[in-house]
């Protein structure tokens, strides 16, 4: 029944999953952020209430939807981690956490821009907005803990801990415009009856969420597939895989020998040398 569930704990075939969609992610990525961004740049007419000055909604809303989103993924990943000991979910926990941030980063700058012509000043200590600068300092936490212990075992239960206490924070956000008084507008989107937007505003928001949802994707896989790379480096697939991309795919039905390796990718290649190890690896690998 769960054997679906044990794949995704063998690294080559994480990698190999993360190769494939990462270019159908790119480009889907691409084309949603093109429409959306024309559709609501040039298409959408103008707010009869904050003019021109709202278009700054479709950067400003997905940024704060994924900062939450990647957050989650990450507290669950890190959950995975810490009950299994799948080193695979550890990886995509670390992938994340810089990538959130960043969404984090981008939602609190857009939105003091937004709220400058709307409340008259860059910032004010809402219950959204202090929440969210919670939830980047949280981020931050998570990255510095993964550097501040000497064995990296010790450093990714330390964050893991971190992220999945965090996620408390995450339904704080989410409720603070109808649990407190604030300046923050509340729920446009996901309201239970209707959108409280017009169509012709609503389909480039839409068009751009699912763009920076698919961008956030895109970006995970990358950055999973270069993590692995980097913690199997001596591993027999990354050999075999290493080996494949130099000299061709005359040599390529050797890595199907790659899926028998460990779920920890812990085997290592000691009949070719270390120094040999490493010369194949950086030379197939190293941009």
């Amino acid at each position: 029944m769960f054997t679906w569930f044990h794949r995704f704990g063998s690294a080559p075939f994480v990698y190999r999953l993360c190769d494939v969609l990462a270019p159908w992610l790119a480009a889907a990525a691409a084309l949603c952020l093109l429409a959306g961004l024309w559709l609501g740049l040039v298409v959408a007419p103008a707010d009869y209430e904050q003019g021109e000055s709202y278009r700054i909604i479709y950067v400003h809303v997905p940024s704060a939807w994924l900062s939450m989103f990647a957050y989650v993924v990450m507290a669950l990943a890190s959950a995975v981690f810490l009950i299994w000991r799948l080193k695979v979910a550890d990886k995509v926990a670390a992938a994340v956490a810089p990538i959130g941030a960043a969404f984090t980063a981008a939602a609190l700058v857009t939105g003091s821009f937004w709220g400058k012509p709307m409340w008259g000043t860059w910032w004010v200590w809402d219950a959204r907005l202090t929440s969210e600068l919670l939830l980047l300092f949280l981020y931050f936490g998570y990255m510095a803990l993964r550097n501040a212990f000497d064995t990296p075992s010790s450093a990714a239960r330390a964050a893991g801990i971190l992220a999945v206490v965090g996620v408390v924070n995450i339904p704080i956000i989410h409720f603070s415009v109808e649990w407190w008084n604030t300046l923050h507008q509340p729920a446009s989107i996901t309201r239970l009856d209707t959108p409280s937007m017009h169509i012709s505003m609503l389909r480039p928001l839409l068009l751009m969420t699912l763009g920076f949802q698919l961008f956030f994707f895109h970006h995970m896989t990358v950055r999973v597939r270069n993590g692995l790379l980097r913690r199997e480096a001596r591993s027999r697939w990354v050999l075999e895989l290493a080996r494949d991309r130099r000299d061709g795919p005359s040599r390529s039905g050797r890595s199907g020998r790659s899926d028998r390796s460990d779920r920890s990718g812990t085997v290592s290649a000691t009949t070719t040398g270390a120094g040999t190890v490493d010369g194949e690896v950086h030379r197939a690998w190293t941009p």
